[in-house]
């Protein structure tokens, strides 16, 4: 039966109380989204629960997916090499806008708060916080030996034997042996599901633990101004989170937003030269 101590949800007024709360989950890992009524799956889930209603079809579609990407994508690549490693194969789809089971989170309760808040789809954001410090020490009831170390998506033959077949309820997080520039740029942590169909949440009910394995803290819209100033003063920006051009012009819709509008004010505030 899951655990009735998976996910703690608490409910914020103000952005300096989603900084306080963060600052005191030393190593946990954290995730926005920008409506706090998304379940936490991945995005292959969204997609193939979208477009292929029968869940039983979703191992054969993932395989030919990466199958795909494999056959094609090393016309684009100086080292193809990237492709034999199963989790930075996946972690490439993904950070080039492939659905994949990857789940990212990062080390920066900022950076998944800027995720959040950025592009507000709701009354109210949520940004998940993860207790990794915890799931180094926990394991899956049905079997205790099925622990982060023996599942390691970075050890050769791992995704096979646990993960693609999409039948254990299992939960891996860390990073790819080498990690490309945006993952590096976000502080980015892969969590990764053994069943597409569960969101995490109800995954780590299969794990035994004595605490909370997520907290999920739900920010109302009126903080997204504020929160986004302060953000922007710690240089945390689309541009500055992917590093490309592509980064840079997403940045473009908070330049037009607010600062570009300040400047105008400032401006027109000054005194007029005699």
């Amino acid at each position: 039966m899951p655990s009735a101590n998976v996910i703690d949800e608490v409910v914020l007024s103000s952005w300096s109380e989603f900084a306080a709360a963060s600052d005191q989950l030393d190593g946990w890992v954290f995730r926005g989204q920008a409506d706090q009524s998304w379940p936490l799956v991945s995005s292959l889930t969204r997609h193939l629960a979208r477009y292929c209603p029968d869940p039983s079809l979703w191992p054969l579609r993932e395989d030919r997916a990466i199958r795909v990407f494999r056959r094609k994508a090393h016309v684009f690549l100086q080292d193809a090499s990237v492709l034999e490693d199963d989790l930075r194969c996946l972690a490439l789809m993904q950070h080039h806008g492939a659905p994949t089971r990857l789940v990212d989170f990062t080390k920066s309760p900022f950076v998944a708060a800027f995720f959040a808040l950025q592009q507000l789809r709701a009354d109210s954001a949520a940004v998940f916080a993860l207790n990794t410090p915890a799931l180094w020490k926990v394991a899956p009831r049905f079997d205790a030996a099925l622990n982060r170390e023996a599942i390691d998506l970075r050890k050769p033959g791992s995704y096979q034997k646990y993960f693609a077949g999409n039948s254990l309820p299992l939960v891996w997080f860390g990073e790819p042996n080498q990690m490309d520039a945006r993952l590096v740029a976000q502080s980015g942590i892969l969590v990764v599901p053994g069943k597409l169909e569960a969101p995490l949440d109800l995954l780590l009910g299969e794990y035994e633990s004595d605490e909370p394995l997520i907290r999920k803290f739900i920010l109302p819209a009126s903080v997204r101004g504020e929160a986004l100033r302060a953000l922007y003063r710690m240089n945390i920006t689309a541009a500055t989170l992917f590093p490309d051009l592509d980064g840079l012009a997403r940045s473009i819709d908070y330049e037009l937003e607010t600062v570009w509008e300040q400047l105008i004010v400032d401006y027109r505030s000054r005194p007029t030269k005699t």
